[in-house]
């Protein structure tokens, strides 16, 4: 046998490679995706551990050290790394405890948008008709509304708080999740393998649920991920705005509106927040552009 030949029987014999590990081929050649990976990796690693790490109590108050500027500024010390707030509580503290909220936000959002948005998607894509005119008029209608301003009727409605500013947000964020969903289910229905299981006697559900939906996940999987930013966002707006999470909860958010009267002589009250806001909403951008090159065929390379 010729080398030409044992070469052809080597790649025809050889297994082609494991999903996870083309995926990773694919996601890790983008370093922006990685070192979002990284970031919430390290945030979900705080989130669980803050009780541990964090130097106090996100409530404790040092009536001594009203104001005090960070460690390496003149008049910081070492206690107070960050530095603290008005009424003297460590402000790193409260960042690290603030981190569970922000996770809080993004699962609780991303989960009820996805999953009422999967299931009126699916059903204004696959039946089409007077179903989807009605769904797809009612989306029209609340995405022809500013988001936040629909959140801000939303919230208004509902009263002020957490639980009812992250359901505010999600309606906001639900025709995304809607529209994708229902240009996918189209793109898929008329394939053949959708026919072949139609003609082999599967039920509408079984149609739905699992034959088309597992093939139009790709792009519900990078919106969901690329949700969490805008959650964290959205949360952010209305907790500055006194309508998300209410005094004293470490929400980020809710950590720059106490501190929006001291932003000319206390920089740091405001600033490490702001950061944090920053660089949380950057990682899960920087990690939905890397999930979407990796996981759309015609983006591979």
């Amino acid at each position: 046998m010729t080398v030409a030949e044992q070469n052809r029987v080597t790649s025809e014999t050889q297994a082609p490679p494991h999903p996870l590990r083309e995926f990773w081929t694919h996601f890790s050649t983008n370093r922006g995706a990685v070192g979002g990976m990284v970031v919430i990796i390290a945030l979900v690693a705080t989130a669980f551990l803050a009780d541990i790490i964090a130097p106090y109590a996100p409530g404790e108050q040092f009536r001594d050290a009203l104001l005090q500027p960070p460690a390496w500024q003149e008049g910081g010390s070492l206690r107070f790394l960050l530095g603290t707030d008005p009424v003297g509580r460590d402000i790193l503290s409260r960042l690290i405890h603030g981190s569970r909220f922000s996770l809080m936000i993004g699962v609780v959002v991303v989960t009820l948008s996805l999953s009422v948005g999967v299931l009126l998607g699916m059903l204004a894509g696959y039946f089409r008709g007077i179903v989807d005119n009605l769904i797809m008029r009612v989306v029209d209608v609340m995405m022809a509304l500013p988001s936040l301003l629909l959140a801000l009727a939303v919230v208004a409605i509902l009263g002020p708080g957490l639980i009812n500013a992250m359901l505010a947000i999600a309606i906001v964020v639900l025709p995304q999740y809607i529209r994708i969903t229902r240009a996918a289910v189209m793109n898929e229905a008329s394939r053949e393998y959708v026919t072949a299981s139609r003609v082999s006697g599967a039920g509408v559900v079984r149609l739905m649920f699992i034959t088309i939906l597992p093939n139009a996940l790709p792009p519900l999987i990078v919106q969901a991920t690329l949700g969490f930013s805008t959650a964290i966002l959205d949360a952010a707006a209305l907790g500055f705005l006194g309508l998300g999470a209410q005094p004293p909860t470490p929400e980020w958010g809710t950590m720059l509106a106490d501190a929006r009267e001291f932003i000319r002589r206390a920089w740091w009250v405001m600033t490490f927040p702001g950061i944090a806001i920053l660089v949380t909403v950057l990682a899960f951008n920087l990690m939905g552009d890397g999930l979407r090159d990796a996981l759309d065929p015609r983006l591979k390379t």
